[in-house]
């Protein structure tokens, strides 16, 4: 069974894939229909659809 997650702005994502800089982890920055992801790595931004984020999602850790 499928873990659910709740989604937060300033919370890190850790996606299954990584980032070409080599970063799998974002943050959360928006949250909606579609959410505003930062690569933790090199800072990238990229707006992507929750259905894709909540299917590709391996970890959430909670801002502190």
């Amino acid at each position: 069974m499928k873990k659910e997650y709740q989604y937060e702005v300033g919370d890190i994502v850790t996606l299954k894939k990584p980032h070409p800089c080599g970063s799998k982890e974002w943050e959360i920055l928006r949250v909606g229909a579609d959410f505003r992801l930062k690569c933790i790595g090199c800072g990238h931004q990229i707006m992507i659809a929750r259905k894709i984020v909540e299917k590709n999602t391996k970890d959430l850790k909670k801002k502190a």
